[in-house]
């Protein structure tokens, strides 16, 4: 499992034109973005090897998305269980469309922020 601070760097090196700013948080990490939304990335202290990135725009379009692994058994039905996305919902839950190696899933999950901000 990478560290909190590898995604930080990812973060704000290869997604610099998106990123207004990061913090720590306890033991999450949080990236305020251009557009005044922020993503918390958190990887589990307890669980080994869960993480979950979660993109907060409720002050812009009301939506929330989120990438995580942790086995929550309401979504036993999706096709990649526990790796799921909550998709503009909490209840909006589908197969990750994201890689499931937590960094190639960081990138690719920073990618779909990206793509939505410059919409």
């Amino acid at each position: 499992m990478p560290s909190i601070h590898n995604l930080e760097r990812i973060a704000e090196i290869e997604f610099a034109d998106i990123i207004a700013g990061t913090m720590f948080i306890d033991h999450k990490l949080r990236i305020f973005l251009t557009d005044s939304s922020f993503i918390d990335v958190n990887l589990s202290q307890r669980l080994p090897d869960k993480f979950g990135f979660h993109w907060e725009r409720m002050n812009k379009t009301g939506e929330v998305f989120r990438y995580d692994n942790f086995p929550d058994p309401s979504w036993k039905n999706v096709s990649t269980y526990p790796y799921h996305f909550h998709n503009s919902t909490q209840e909006a839950v589908e197969a990750t469309p994201f890689p499931l190696d937590v960094i190639k899933g960081f990138r690719a999950f920073m990618e779909f922020v990206r793509n939505k901000v410059r919409e």
